[in-house]
């Protein structure tokens, strides 16, 4: 089985995150950026069904030049080789813009499977895996807390908020997952040192046919306005219980359409 595993650098989410005063993008330079957290189950899930079906693992990212240390930092955890869709025309690329993208790149790479994290801690928009299975002519099985292959037959249990869902399909397909799905391994001393070794074959748009003026700024279909600080937090209201507290709780909760 040959499976292609999305992965995105993001700003720390344990730390302060800022939009810039001069596009309104998420400021990444001032940033400790690591990879999203929710790709590391993604990597597990994929390396998991390596050593249960065979066949190879490639990472896929598009974004910087700092993302090469997202991409070796996954390549630790035992996947054979990246991708790295790199070119200067990328700056302000939208959702829309980047499914465009990462899906001329997975074509290329014809998997059988695709697997990305169900939503990345800056933007999350829950929308990538969509746009791409839209684009690929994929299934998309998304939101995962556990997935079974069985030859080109894949079933997902969906995770909901009532419970989950039973969901099937053949195979290509992108498969999206939760936190629930798996617990991702520590890189050992061994493969940190074995991914300093691993190919990363790095890509530009031309590479990969796409024009410079459909993504970018040029080509982004949404545009951040302005922003501003959320407010801080007030100190809320205190009663006094001196025998009525229930009754001014009943009309604090009235008041705020609550009963």
């Amino acid at each position: 089985m040959k499976i292609v595993v999305l992965v995105k650098q993001v700003p720390d989410s344990g730390a302060e995150r800022n939009l810039r005063a001069d596009d309104n993008t998420v400021d990444r330079a001032s940033a400790n950026n690591v990879i999203n957290e929710m790709d590391e189950y993604a990597i597990e899930e994929a390396l998991r069904l390596q050593e249960a079906h065979g066949g190879e693992v490639t990472v896929l990212t598009m974004g910087p030049d700092r993302a090469t240390e997202s991409i070796r930092k996954a390549l630790s955890m035992g996947p054979d080789a990246a991708v790295h869709v790199l070119d200067d025309a990328l700056a302000g690329t939208d959702a829309l813009g980047t499914s465009k993208v990462l899906a001329a790149a997975i074509s290329e790479l014809a998997p059988d499977l695709v697997i990305s994290g169900a939503e990345s801690t800056d933007a999350r928009g829950q929308v990538m895996p969509h746009m791409l299975a839209e684009r690929l002519g994929f299934a998309a099985l998304t939101g995962a807390r556990k997935l079974t292959v069985e030859g080109s037959r894949l079933t997902v249990e969906r995770q909901t908020e009532e419970g989950y869902e039973v969901v099937t399909a053949a195979t290509p397909a992108i498969v999206s997952v939760w936190d629930t799905i798996n617990e991702p391994r520590y890189p050992s001393f061994k493969g940190i040192m074995a991914a300093k070794k691993k190919p990363v074959a790095t890509k530009s748009l031309a590479d990969l046919g796409v024009a410079a003026d459909q993504v970018g700024w040029a080509g982004a279909a949404t545009t951040v306005l302005s922003h501003s600080k959320r407010p801080a937090r007030s100190a809320g209201q205190k009663v006094a219980d001196s025998g009525e507290g229930g009754v001014a709780l009943v009309d604090y909760l009235s008041s705020e359409k609550f009963v």
